[in-house]
């Protein structure tokens, strides 16, 4: 009957790291687009990197700035939406790995048009306050081969 309860336990705990990470990842889209800066850094740890292509920042100051810079207050000041599809999750212990893909809207005199695709590779921690971000890689989607190894990396640890 322990061994029992012991897997239900350690399979009940894995659907919450799961969805709670689930949860993390589809509030990204929202809290960015709503301008919630310090909400949107507080997805990363401390010290979390968040390496965008043309952007590196490499803590939560940094995203902070990110969101509350001028080519960022510009889009949603537009219209945008930084939407991010389902995430696979996959969690080992104290860690987990999450790998969607994304679609960059934006609002260009009342046309909405797709200003970029990508993958998003999420690396996350248990921490005290919940899952947080240690490393986001988010690539557009151009065919390369760093972008199809991010995209392979799904159900990897």
């Amino acid at each position: 009957m322990t061994d029992r309860l012991e897997a239900l336990e350690a399979r009940l705990q894995l659907l919450e790291d799961q969805q709670a990470i689930s949860q993390l990842v589809a509030s990204y889209g929202p809290l960015v687009d709503a301008g919630e800066a310090e909400r949107v850094a507080a997805l990363w740890t401390e010290d979390g990197v968040y390496d965008v292509e043309e952007y590196y920042m490499g803590n939560r100051p940094e995203i902070e700035a990110m969101v509350r810079s001028d080519a960022h207050q510009g889009l949603i000041g537009a219209g945008c939406s930084h939407f991010l599809g389902p995430a696979h999750v996959t969690v080992d212990g104290d860690t987990a790995v999450a790998v969607c893909e994304s679609v960059l809207l934006v609002r260009h005199k009342d046309r909405v048009f797709p200003a970029r695709i990508g993958v998003n590779h999420w690396e996350l921690t248990r921490t005290s306050d919940g899952w947080r971000t240690t490393r986001r890689t988010t690539r557009g989607l151009d065919g390369s081969a760093e972008t199809r190894t991010l995209l392979a990396s799904t159900g990897r640890s």
